[in-house]
């Protein structure tokens, strides 16, 4: 399983998508952003970790500087997560704050939508998603 994060910064809003154990799931999203026409625009650093005996992919994190790049990044999610649905075990919680929202059963309008409240939210409200 991993887990989608969100922090505002100043040149825009940062993401972080977590393994949770998942490299190959972490791996495979990111292959599939890069190759995305519109989602290959974005910011995608992968984020390692040292374990016992090496380096291995935690995170992704991405930067979403226009309200576009949501959008792209939204469908290129959605799309990702319908082509891979049989083998994706992960992928499916958005943390942001103290408050962590199920994403599995959004589509690409409604996660892009909220993708958008969030950038629009200050992280130290701790304001509840709804």
């Amino acid at each position: 399983m991993f887990e989608l994060h969100a922090a505002g910064e100043a040149k825009g809003m940062r993401i972080r998508i977590q393994g949770e154990g998942d490299e190959q799931a972490l791996t495979d999203l990111q292959g599939w952003l890069s190759r995305d026409p519109q989602a290959r625009r974005l910011s995608v650093e992968p984020v390692s970790a040292t374990g016992a005996t090496m380096s291995t992919l935690h995170a992704l994190d991405i930067v979403f500087e226009r309200g576009l790049d949501i959008a792209n990044f939204a469908v290129a999610y959605a799309n990702w997560r319908v082509a891979k649905a049989a083998g994706i075990h992960g992928g499916r919680n958005l943390t942001y704050g103290g408050t962590t929202v199920d994403i599995g059963h959004l589509d690409h309008a409604q996660l892009a939508d909220l993708l958008r409240r969030l950038e629009n939210e200050s992280p130290d409200t701790g304001t509840p998603l709804s």
